[in-house]
Protein backbone atom coordinates (compact mmCIF):
# COMPACT_ATOMS: atom_id res chain seq x y z
CA UNK A 1 0.00 0.00 0.00
CA UNK A 2 1.70 3.47 -1.02
CA UNK A 3 1.64 6.46 1.46
CA UNK A 4 -1.42 8.20 -0.22
CA UNK A 5 -3.60 4.94 0.01
CA UNK A 6 -2.55 4.73 3.62
CA UNK A 7 -4.02 8.72 3.58
CA UNK A 8 -6.99 7.54 1.89
CA UNK A 9 -7.66 4.29 3.91
CA UNK A 10 -7.75 6.96 7.37
CA UNK A 11 -10.12 9.41 5.97
CA UNK A 12 -12.56 7.05 5.19
CA UNK A 13 -12.67 5.69 8.17
CA UNK A 14 -15.05 8.39 8.98
CA UNK A 15 -18.30 9.87 7.69
CA UNK A 16 -16.81 13.52 8.29
CA UNK A 17 -13.15 13.11 6.44
CA UNK A 18 -9.99 14.78 8.63
CA UNK A 19 -9.67 17.26 5.98
CA UNK A 20 -12.89 19.22 7.04
CA UNK A 21 -12.07 19.24 10.37
CA UNK A 22 -8.63 21.06 8.99
CA UNK A 23 -10.71 23.38 7.35
CA UNK A 24 -13.14 23.96 9.91
CA UNK A 25 -10.45 24.79 12.64
CA UNK A 26 -8.82 27.09 10.24
CA UNK A 27 -11.84 28.99 9.48
CA UNK A 28 -13.01 28.91 12.37
CA UNK A 29 -9.04 30.60 13.78
CA UNK A 30 -9.65 33.15 11.68
CA UNK A 31 -13.28 34.51 12.35
CA UNK A 32 -12.40 34.19 15.93
CA UNK A 33 -15.68 32.17 16.05
CA UNK A 34 -17.64 31.43 19.26
CA UNK A 35 -18.99 28.63 20.08
CA UNK A 36 -17.27 26.13 17.46
CA UNK A 37 -15.46 23.58 17.00
CA UNK A 38 -12.17 26.09 16.99
CA UNK A 39 -13.21 27.27 20.54
CA UNK A 40 -14.14 24.00 21.94
CA UNK A 41 -11.16 22.68 20.91
CA UNK A 42 -9.02 25.72 22.28
CA UNK A 43 -10.93 25.02 25.98
CA UNK A 44 -10.71 20.84 25.98
CA UNK A 45 -6.92 21.10 24.38
CA UNK A 46 -5.36 23.75 27.18
CA UNK A 47 -7.87 21.84 29.90
CA UNK A 48 -6.70 18.64 29.44
CA UNK A 49 -2.89 18.71 28.14
CA UNK A 50 -2.30 21.11 31.13
CA UNK A 51 -4.20 19.31 34.12
CA UNK A 52 -1.80 16.63 32.58
CA UNK A 53 1.25 17.93 33.91
CA UNK A 54 -0.66 19.25 36.82
CA UNK A 55 -2.12 22.25 36.66
CA UNK A 56 -5.30 22.50 38.95
CA UNK A 57 -7.75 24.63 36.87
CA UNK A 58 -10.85 23.07 36.58
CA UNK A 59 -12.40 22.79 32.57
CA UNK A 60 -14.99 25.78 33.23
CA UNK A 61 -12.01 28.07 35.02
CA UNK A 62 -10.07 27.52 31.49
CA UNK A 63 -13.27 28.18 29.18
CA UNK A 64 -13.71 31.26 31.58
CA UNK A 65 -9.97 32.27 30.73
CA UNK A 66 -10.69 31.64 27.23
CA UNK A 67 -13.80 33.72 26.99
CA UNK A 68 -13.42 36.02 29.32
CA UNK A 69 -9.04 36.27 30.26
CA UNK A 70 -10.75 36.73 33.72
CA UNK A 71 -10.81 33.66 36.74
CA UNK A 72 -12.79 32.93 39.58
CA UNK A 73 -11.62 30.31 42.35
CA UNK A 74 -9.73 30.58 45.38
CA UNK A 75 -6.07 29.34 45.64
CA UNK A 76 -5.69 29.62 42.03
CA UNK A 77 -1.84 29.29 40.67
CA UNK A 78 0.05 32.14 38.97
CA UNK A 79 1.48 29.95 36.87
CA UNK A 80 -1.30 27.88 35.62
CA UNK A 81 -3.11 30.84 34.51
CA UNK A 82 -0.42 31.65 32.28
CA UNK A 83 0.27 28.33 31.05
CA UNK A 84 -3.67 28.14 30.55
CA UNK A 85 -3.17 31.49 28.39
CA UNK A 86 0.27 30.41 26.23
CA UNK A 87 -1.35 27.20 25.49
CA UNK A 88 -4.07 28.94 23.93
CA UNK A 89 -1.41 30.89 21.65
CA UNK A 90 0.72 28.15 21.19
CA UNK A 91 -2.58 26.14 19.76
CA UNK A 92 -3.20 29.52 17.22
CA UNK A 93 0.33 29.88 16.10
CA UNK A 94 -0.10 25.47 15.34
CA UNK A 95 -2.98 26.47 13.20
CA UNK A 96 -1.06 29.50 11.65
CA UNK A 97 1.40 27.11 10.68
CA UNK A 98 -0.37 24.06 8.86
CA UNK A 99 0.99 24.74 5.55
CA UNK A 100 4.54 24.50 7.09
CA UNK A 101 7.00 21.36 8.22
CA UNK A 102 7.25 20.41 11.89
CA UNK A 103 11.30 21.59 12.29
CA UNK A 104 13.90 22.68 14.92
CA UNK A 105 12.73 26.42 14.97
CA UNK A 106 9.00 25.12 14.82
CA UNK A 107 9.58 22.92 18.51
CA UNK A 108 11.69 25.98 19.70
CA UNK A 109 8.87 28.45 19.44
CA UNK A 110 6.41 26.39 20.38
CA UNK A 111 8.34 26.36 23.73
CA UNK A 112 8.66 29.95 24.10
CA UNK A 113 5.17 30.59 23.31
CA UNK A 114 4.36 27.72 26.29
CA UNK A 115 6.76 29.08 28.87
CA UNK A 116 7.00 32.61 28.40
CA UNK A 117 6.08 34.59 31.70
CA UNK A 118 6.10 31.76 33.77
CA UNK A 119 7.97 31.36 37.07
CA UNK A 120 10.34 29.04 35.25
CA UNK A 121 11.05 31.33 32.88
CA UNK A 122 13.12 33.75 35.66
CA UNK A 123 15.42 30.48 36.94
CA UNK A 124 18.80 30.93 35.71
CA UNK A 125 18.87 27.48 34.96
CA UNK A 126 15.72 27.02 33.06
CA UNK A 127 15.76 28.42 28.83
CA UNK A 128 12.89 29.34 26.96
CA UNK A 129 12.42 28.19 23.97
CA UNK A 130 15.78 26.29 23.55
CA UNK A 131 17.45 22.87 24.74
CA UNK A 132 17.43 21.77 28.46
CA UNK A 133 21.08 22.32 30.50
CA UNK A 134 20.18 20.22 33.31
CA UNK A 135 19.47 16.62 33.19
CA UNK A 136 16.29 14.92 33.44
CA UNK A 137 14.30 11.59 33.41
CA UNK A 138 10.65 10.88 32.43
CA UNK A 139 8.63 7.69 34.02
CA UNK A 140 12.16 6.37 35.79
CA UNK A 141 13.57 6.57 32.70
CA UNK A 142 17.01 8.33 31.66
CA UNK A 143 16.55 11.25 28.61
CA UNK A 144 18.84 12.33 26.17
CA UNK A 145 21.45 14.08 27.70
CA UNK A 146 21.70 18.01 27.19
CA UNK A 147 25.17 17.77 25.13
CA UNK A 148 23.19 15.27 22.69
CA UNK A 149 19.38 16.99 22.16
CA UNK A 150 20.63 19.27 19.29
CA UNK A 151 21.72 16.20 17.40
CA UNK A 152 18.83 14.01 18.77
CA UNK A 153 16.10 16.52 17.32
CA UNK A 154 18.04 17.17 14.19
CA UNK A 155 17.56 13.25 13.29
CA UNK A 156 13.99 13.10 14.41
CA UNK A 157 13.36 15.86 11.99
CA UNK A 158 15.33 14.36 9.26
CA UNK A 159 13.81 10.97 9.77
CA UNK A 160 9.93 12.42 9.52
CA UNK A 161 11.09 14.90 6.19
CA UNK A 162 11.85 12.23 4.15
CA UNK A 163 8.63 10.97 4.11
CA UNK A 164 5.70 12.62 1.52
CA UNK A 165 2.98 11.76 3.83
CA UNK A 166 3.23 10.60 7.62
CA UNK A 167 0.89 7.41 8.78
CA UNK A 168 -0.82 7.65 11.94
CA UNK A 169 1.71 4.88 13.06
CA UNK A 170 4.35 7.10 12.10
CA UNK A 171 2.75 10.11 14.13
CA UNK A 172 3.03 7.71 16.98
CA UNK A 173 6.31 6.88 16.70
CA UNK A 174 7.82 10.61 16.28
CA UNK A 175 5.87 11.43 19.77
CA UNK A 176 7.18 8.74 21.53
CA UNK A 177 11.06 9.13 19.80
CA UNK A 178 10.47 13.15 21.29
CA UNK A 179 9.24 12.04 24.47
CA UNK A 180 12.60 9.93 25.08
CA UNK A 181 14.79 12.87 23.92
CA UNK A 182 12.67 15.25 26.21
CA UNK A 183 14.61 17.79 24.89
CA UNK A 184 13.11 20.64 26.78
CA UNK A 185 13.79 21.15 30.41
CA UNK A 186 9.56 21.08 30.92
CA UNK A 187 7.25 21.45 29.02
CA UNK A 188 7.91 18.61 26.34
CA UNK A 189 4.57 16.45 26.74
CA UNK A 190 2.39 20.17 26.03
CA UNK A 191 4.92 20.93 22.84
CA UNK A 192 4.61 16.95 21.85
CA UNK A 193 1.00 16.55 22.16
CA UNK A 194 0.46 20.18 20.09
CA UNK A 195 2.97 18.62 17.36
CA UNK A 196 0.46 15.52 17.08
CA UNK A 197 -2.28 17.51 16.29
CA UNK A 198 -0.37 19.65 14.08
CA UNK A 199 1.10 16.16 12.29
CA UNK A 200 -2.71 14.82 11.82
CA UNK A 201 -4.36 17.84 10.54
CA UNK A 202 -1.17 18.02 7.98
CA UNK A 203 -1.41 14.17 6.99
CA UNK A 204 -5.39 14.19 6.80
CA UNK A 205 -5.70 11.90 9.96
CA UNK A 206 -8.39 12.31 12.82
CA UNK A 207 -6.64 14.63 14.97
CA UNK A 208 -7.31 14.11 19.28
CA UNK A 209 -6.59 15.75 22.58
CA UNK A 210 -4.98 13.05 25.25
CA UNK A 211 -7.59 13.08 27.95
CA UNK A 212 -6.39 13.76 31.23
CA UNK A 213 -9.09 11.16 32.52
CA UNK A 214 -7.39 8.39 30.89
CA UNK A 215 -3.85 9.87 31.50
CA UNK A 216 -2.40 6.73 33.17
CA UNK A 217 -3.50 4.40 29.47
CA UNK A 218 -1.39 7.15 27.36
CA UNK A 219 1.59 7.07 29.99
CA UNK A 220 1.66 3.13 29.93
CA UNK A 221 1.81 3.20 25.97
CA UNK A 222 4.63 5.50 26.13
CA UNK A 223 6.18 3.24 28.83
CA UNK A 224 5.67 0.19 26.99
CA UNK A 225 6.01 1.26 23.75
CA UNK A 226 9.55 -0.48 22.71
CA UNK A 227 7.93 -3.72 23.32
CA UNK A 228 4.46 -3.23 21.93
CA UNK A 229 3.85 0.00 20.23
CA UNK A 230 0.52 -1.09 19.87
CA UNK A 231 -0.70 -0.45 23.25
CA UNK A 232 0.09 3.13 22.14
CA UNK A 233 -1.32 3.46 19.15
CA UNK A 234 -4.53 1.78 20.18
CA UNK A 235 -4.77 4.41 23.26
CA UNK A 236 -4.87 7.19 20.89
CA UNK A 237 -6.99 5.71 18.58
CA UNK A 238 -9.51 5.49 21.12
CA UNK A 239 -9.05 9.15 21.45
CA UNK A 240 -9.27 10.09 17.84
CA UNK A 241 -12.85 8.80 18.30
CA UNK A 242 -13.44 10.57 21.39
CA UNK A 243 -12.56 13.57 19.36
CA UNK A 244 -14.78 12.65 16.57
CA UNK A 245 -17.69 11.69 18.26
CA UNK A 246 -17.66 14.71 20.59
CA UNK A 247 -17.05 17.55 17.34
CA UNK A 248 -18.44 16.42 14.17
CA UNK A 249 -21.79 17.43 14.24
CA UNK A 250 -20.11 21.15 14.75
CA UNK A 251 -18.14 20.56 11.45
CA UNK A 252 -20.00 21.66 8.14
CA UNK A 253 -20.19 19.29 5.68
CA UNK A 254 -20.20 20.27 2.08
Amino acid sequence: MTDDEGVDDMADEYAVSPARFSDTLREQRAARLKGGLYHLTQVLMAYNTNRIEGSQLSEDQTRYIYETRTISGDGVRVDDVIETVNSFDLFDMMIDHLEASVTVETLKDYHRVLKSGTSDSRRDWFVVGDWKRVPNEVGGRRTVSPEHVELAVEELIRDQAVQSQMSFEDIVDFHYRFERIHPFQDGNGRVGRTVMFQQCLQNKIMPFIVLDSQKEFYYRGLAEYEVEPGYLRDTLRTFQDRYYERFAELVPVL
